[in-house]
């Protein structure tokens, strides 16, 4: 005869000591939770706002620069060190945990252009107005010693930006021409040129490392094979491009920064179209720096402001600002990827999170199970309009608000102007040109 027993294991429900949390038996069966998402949605609503009551995203504020920031470089091994270059020719490292400036270099005469660490971080190099091309060692003079350049190259042009090959004991600089440099040698290996106008920026791939990237003031966008002495490729946009930043978990991907407020996300296959038309900002873009992660990246701005955009988006989920920070001249994503740096106008460099709400420090791990299930709430409810409203709400200056006003009127005034031509001219005589399109001159191969 079989005998049907309860059983109860105490392990399920007692605690071992006073210290641990009471268990609570849940049964899952949604019949019986009538008003779960209900419930969910008020978690949700009081997740988002809370995010945006604790987003505090400004951190430090390092001064010491005598004139506007006009460069900053990452170092490869060191998180906490950064370097940047200022316009009266003068260059500082930082220490970003004791936020403090360690060394100070008197490097060029007039303008630092360009600075670039080598990959083992044991040296950086500048380029200035003077001509010159300078490496430096990353430790300081020892006592008694002078602060002097390992290597000084003095070229025949003004060059206006450096970078360092990510394996190779090679650099590229750019100003009339792009020229590739071996370390060991005062002269070129080779220069590379297709048209007349000044090139303002270079850029190593990060992933294929024999490619790189230049933009040129005659709105060009061009891109070099070192393995080759001849150009690949030329897109011709509408205005110039001030910079370009290639995709350090996407080989072909990069970002550039344009003069026409926008910036255009391109896949060097298909230059033609690009992937994604970035709009936000209502000044001209000066810099542009990817996230270590690949999936988004900072851009900073002359209207004094700097932005997060998501890769694939067209909009930022970002924007920073302060009373103080004038016109952003450069900007960078630290390795870790969890703060940004800026350069701008008025000698600072500012430092910032890049998830503005995130608490700094360890966490525990109770805070991170809340802080992870608040984040899949905040997802699941993301485009119910309360929710999506307050997340999206960004308080900006009077200057940036009036202007996005104007250009709102202007591209509906644009907008309308297209739809009365197409609907009074003969079918088929006016075409429709995507937004994508419209900024794209000509690919030249």
């Amino acid at each position: 005869m079989k005998v049907k027993m309860l059983s109860r294991n105490p392990d399920n429900y007692v605690r071992e000591t006073k210290l641990d949390l009471q268990r609570v038996p849940r049964n899952y069966d949604p019949t019986l939770h009538p008003f779960e998402v209900p419930r969910e949605y008020v978690r949700a609503l009081n997740a988002t706002k809370l995010e945006r009551v604790f987003a505090k995203p400004f951190l430090a504020s390092l001064d010491g620069h005598r004139d506007g920031v006009n460069c900053l470089a990452k170092h490869p091994k060191s998180l906490a060190t950064v370097l940047s270059g200022a316009c009266d020719g003068e260059v500082r490292i930082w220490n970003l945990t004791k936020r403090k400036c360690i060394r100070t270099i008197q490097a060029h005469e007039g303008f630092v252009r360009g600075i670039c660490t080598r990959f083992c971080g044991t040296s950086f190099f500048t380029v200035g107005d003077d001509k010159t091309v300078k490496q430096w060692k990353m430790d300081g003079p020892g006592y008694g010693e002078e602060e002097e350049p390992l290597h000084t190259i003095l070229g025949k042009t003004v060059y206006t930006g450096i970078d360092h090959h990510w394996k190779e004991a090679v650099f590229a600089t750019c100003g009339q021409q792009v020229d590739i440099w071996d370390e060991q040698r005062t002269s070129p290996i080779c220069s590379m040129t297709w048209g007349f106008d000044s090139i303002s920026s270079v850029k190593f791939n990060p992933i294929e490392t024999f490619l790189l990237g230049s933009c040129a003031s005659d709105r060009n966008i061009v891109l070099y094979d070192m393995r080759q002495a001849t150009p690949l490729k030329k897109v011709i946009l509408d205005m110039r491009t001030n910079t370009i930043c290639w995709n350090p978990m996407e080989a072909f991907i990069f970002t550039a920064a344009n003069e026409d407020y926008n910036l255009y996300t391109f896949d060097m296959r298909a230059l033609d179209t690009p992937v994604m038309v970035h709009m936000d900002h209502v000044s001209a873009v000066l810099d542009v720096d990817y996230s270590p992660t690949g999936k988004e990246f900072v851009s900073a701005s002359f209207d004094k402001s700097i932005r997060i955009f998501p890769v694939d988006k067209s909009r930022s989920r970002e924007v920073y600002h302060t009373k103080r920070m004038q016109h952003v001249i450069c900007v960078k994503w630290t390795s870790d990827s969890k703060y940004i740096m800026c350069g701008s106008d008025e000698m600072n460099i500012r430092l910032w999170k890049a998830n503005a709400s995130e608490k700094l420090g360890v966490l525990t791990s109770r805070e991170k199970a809340a802080k992870d299930y608040n984040q899949k709430l905040k997802e699941k409810f993301q485009h119910h309009p309360h929710i999506k409203r307050i997340a999206r709400h960004r308080h900006l200056p009077k200057s940036i608000y009036s202007q996005i006003q104007e250009q709102r009127i202007m591209k509906e005034a644009r907008r309308r102007k297209e739809v009365n031509r197409l609907k009074h001219s003969k079918p088929g005589s006016v075409s429709i040109v995507p937004e994508k399109k419209k900024h794209i001159v000509a690919v030249v191969k």
